[in-house]
């Protein structure tokens, strides 16, 4: 099939170009430029155009043409018309130019860019041909731009293992592997040493309800659907999932939390969580245990129906729910860890969590946090070792949804003093983000402050994406005080992630459930080179 005309429109000609970019010029508009050879166009590059668009008002984007390209036999895979095509398709991408020149000198100073946008792995790059380019963009007036590097994939590996029959996922896991002791015997020796921490989880419990319903139909009185219930499941969500997240790995947690008096649902959920071996200490709410009620149509969520209010708790209840915590890290020798979880119920107020920080720092070793809901925020958790953000909830915290997603973790640990993150984008995975130690080194050296390792999506397409951040931070915290380093917790928590993905509702995920998940891993080769 052909392209649509629309496709086309954007593919220039050297002459057609320069007087676009005049007129762009005589109505005052800023021309962003990108070049390279974009053999595929994935993930990596997706993101980098992208945030090339947001840097001007259009965005051009020029391809080294056939001849030029020097990449190995075969190379290019995809003929220029055609990869000139592929970006075109792009929405974000405005103009497409087939530079017939071995780099991009030339077109930079016909067009004369505002922007010029390479990647991250340029910012300390001294090839003289890219110094050309820099030298010609600032004489022009222009400035030089690195884009985040947030997902890295190479085109040539990709190539690379479509010839050998490997999956792209497999050769990042199998980088993963060669910089990190990913063994499946390390791994056994970390879940091993999660038998008898001890874990102290405050926050807030919730339960979540699945109602299944037949199939829908419209009512007769007005175009709204109607939902006929047949039968509905129950879940301990929110802070309770955690701590039973960690007595099914091995650990024994005890949650500090407010429940409501003479409530059955809160009678109830210290019944089940006390038959896990889980032990509960509560100071009294007024408000009743949160209920969010998830309305199905087979798997598919198709309503979701929040029952409960913010609690209203007084200082005096603030002081003893704080002794409460103290108390719990105090007994039984005191505590491995400690996890917040604020789910935006009114019980981790800004103050409250600054007391309880302030005042179990000393005390525990391992520290870490999540928050949920729009009720909650990343900037109240402060000077932890660990916090598993998504990347939305990160943006939105820090109002930032432009930069590269490596400066915006920056600037929240910096204003936090948190010390890693494990941020979680949905299919693409997991980045663990930690600090650099060891050196000061400039402001704009975003890549020798800040370390990121990315580990892939681990497991087959999920079905439910509930509790798949209470998995992950129950079992990377878990990891973390049994020695285990940012890396290795993640992708512990990745895995767990992982299996809690396949199942619908909140399940909690146990130790032999994670040994089941790295070998089945492993049985396909995944971490060949950590293994050698």
């Amino acid at each position: 099939m052909a392209p649509s005309p629309t496709t086309q429109s954007k593919i220039l000609s050297l002459p057609t170009l320069l007087a676009r970019c005049r007129e762009a010029r005589e109505q005052g508009r800023q021309i962003v430029h990108c070049h390279g050879c974009f053999d595929i166009v994935h993930p990596g590059h997706v993101r980098h155009l992208e945030f090339a668009a947001r840097l001007g008002d259009l965005l051009l984007v020029t391809i080294s043409g056939d001849g030029l390209i020097d990449k190995g036999t075969g190379r290019p895979l995809i003929p220029e018309r055609l990869r000139a095509e592929n970006l075109a398709a792009l929405n974000c991408v405005d103009w497409v130019y087939i530079d017939p020149h071995p780099t991009a000198l030339e077109v930079i100073n016909q067009v004369k860019p505002d922007v010029y946008l390479k990647g991250r792995e340029y910012e300390s790059n001294r090839d003289p041909r890219f110094l050309a380019e820099r030298e010609a963009v600032e004489a022009h007036g222009g400035r030089v731009v690195f884009s985040c590097g947030d997902i890295v994939f190479s085109s040539s590996a990709l190539i690379a293992a479509l010839t050998d029959n490997h999956d792209p996922i497999d050769r990042a896991l199998e980088h993963l592997g060669e910089n990190n002791d990913l063994r499946p015997s390390t791994l056994e020796g970390i879940v091993d040493e999660f038998a008898g921490k001890r874990i102290i989880v405050i926050g807030e419990p919730i339960i979540d309800r699945y109602v299944h319903c037949e199939r829908p139909e419209v009512a007769s009185e007005s175009p709204v659907m109607t939902l006929r219930p047949m039968q509905s499941q129950t879940f301990d969500g929110g802070a309770a999932i955690i701590c039973r997240h960690l007595a099914s790995l091995g650990a024994r947690a005890q949650l500090v939390t407010a429940l409501p008096p003479r409530d059955d649902a809160a009678v109830l959920l210290v019944e089940r969580l006390r038959a896990q071996g889980i032990e509960t200490r509560h100071i009294e709410s007024d408000a009743p245990v949160t209920e969010k009620q998830r309305y199905l149509v087979g798997a598919q969520k198709v309503m979701k129906v929040d029952l409960g209010r913010t609690m209203t708790i007084d200082e005096r209840g603030r002081s003893a729910f704080v002794q409460l915590a103290l108390e719990a890290t105090c007994d039984e020798g005191g505590a491995d860890g400690v996890i917040f979880a604020d789910f935006g119920q009114g019980l981790l107020t800004p103050a409250t969590l600054d007391r309880l920080i302030a005042q179990l720092r000393p005390r525990v070793r391992i520290m870490s946090g999540d928050v949920s809901g729009k009720r909650a925020s990343l900037l109240r958790l402060r000077h932890l070792d660990l916090v598993c953000p998504t990347e939305i909830e990160l943006r939105e915290a820090m109002s930032d949804f432009a930069e590269g997603l490596g400066a915006v973790v920056w600037r929240w640990l910096e204003r936090t003093g948190v010390q890693s993150a494990l941020v979680t984008m949905g299919a693409e995975g997991v980045i663990a983000f930690s600090r650099r130690t060891g050196s000061q080194p400039r402001l704009t050296d975003l890549p020798v402050r800040l370390r990121s390792d990315h580990i892939p999506g681990l497991g087959p397409i999920g079905i439910d994406p509930l509790g798949c951040g209470d998995a992950l931070l129950s079992a990377a915290t878990l990891a973390l005080t049994a020695g285990a380093d940012l890396v290795q917790a993640g992708y512990l928590g990745s895995l767990a992630a992982s299996i809690e993905s396949r199942q619908l509702g909140n399940v909690p995920v146990g130790a032999a459930g994670l040994r089941a998940e790295w070998q089945r891993l492993a049985a396909r080769h995944l971490l060949i080179a950590s293994a050698v």
